[in-house]
């Protein structure tokens, strides 16, 4: 029997109406389906293309305009976009809680652009900061307090991504460390990134942000330990470990029914392990025969598990 013939069956006895019916029909047909996701991101893009529209002004009409004037117009921004925000809102809690108005989230997401292209504007300008680790710092701190306060996801991974770039700027002597302590720093970030998400999950603060700090966390040690790879020596225990790592990532995506991690796992392993044989083949042609068909067989079998997935939820 299928999903249609169980909604006749429903309708015939009453169970759902006749609009019901319609709508979960054209639902399962696949005549209509949700853009919200790509409207989302567009409207994402807009904001940032916005704030990138203004930062561009400015740079280009710095002489006339003059630091004051620039400075006003960036606060006066701030303020507009946070004050909605704070009016708009709910009291803080641990739960969830559901944004206020459809427009809430890019009016956020544009305060912090506001708010981080000031603090750049400051350091151009004045050299407040004497360094840009340290409008990182600022800007990463207050991203992931507005997240917390307004519970945003986005803002959340932005605060996070924000902290990496500090790291990587306050290890200045990169030219002159050795890969091994910069993958090692990368390790120690992602592995903080997930114990502070599990930790914070256990309090039961903002339970359904564990996906970010999980997501961000196992994509810096992934990342980390397949750079690895290729060094001499020790690259076999790189790919073992990456290996290993991706292993674990599939089989806890599959068991917790999150298949990012599935991807990350699978993308990831098979990264590692085809840079590992390619640099051993090192023939263009077997190179290319190689990547035809494991490539079609890693998105194929991606494909296959996305749908199962989308079916189990």
């Amino acid at each position: 029997m299928t999903t249609i013939d169980r909604l006749d069956g429903w309708k015939a006895v009453g169970v759902i109406s006749e609009e019901q019916h319609a709508m979960l029909t054209a639902l399962v047909r696949r005549e209509r389906f949700s853009v919200f996701v790509e409207l989302s991101a567009l409207l994402y893009l807009g904001v940032l293309s916005v704030v990138g529209g203004l930062v561009w002004t400015f740079r280009e009409y710095v002489a006339s305009l003059g630091d004051v004037a620039i400075l006003s117009i960036l606060v006066l921004l701030m303020v507009l976009a946070f004050g909605y925000c704070f009016l708009r809102t709910a009291p803080y809690s641990n739960d969830e809680v559901e944004a206020p108005t459809l427009v809430f989230d890019y009016v956020l997401y544009f305060g912090c652009l506001v708010f981080s292209a000031t603090l750049a504007f400051l350091e151009t300008r004045f050299a407040i900061f004497q360094g840009w680790d340290t409008h990182l710092l600022i800007a990463g701190l207050v991203f992931g307090a507005l997240a917390y306060r307004f519970d945003n996801r986005f803002v959340l991974s932005l605060a996070l991504s924000t902290l990496a770039g500090y790291v990587g700027l306050k290890m200045a002597f990169f030219e002159t460390l050795h890969n091994d302590r910069v993958r090692f720093v990368a390790l120690l970030f992602g592995s903080f990134l997930i114990g502070v998400g599990l930790l914070l999950n256990r309090q039961s603060i903002k339970k359904h942000f564990l996906d970010v700090y999980l997501q961000l966390g196992a994509n810096a040690i992934l990342l980390a330990t397949m750079s690895g790879v290729l060094e001499p020596g020790i690259g076999f225990a790189y790919l073992a470990g990456l290996l290993i790592l991706s292993a674990a990532a599939i089989d806890l995506g599959v068991r917790h029914d999150r298949f990012a991690f599935v991807a990350y796992g699978t993308l990831y392993g098979y990264a590692g392990l085809s840079v590992r044989l390619l640099n051993v083949v090192g023939t263009p042609t077997l190179a290319l025969i190689y990547f035809v068909v494991t490539g079609s067989i890693v998105v194929i079998a991606l494909v296959v598990l996305a749908r199962r997935f989308g079916r189990d939820e």
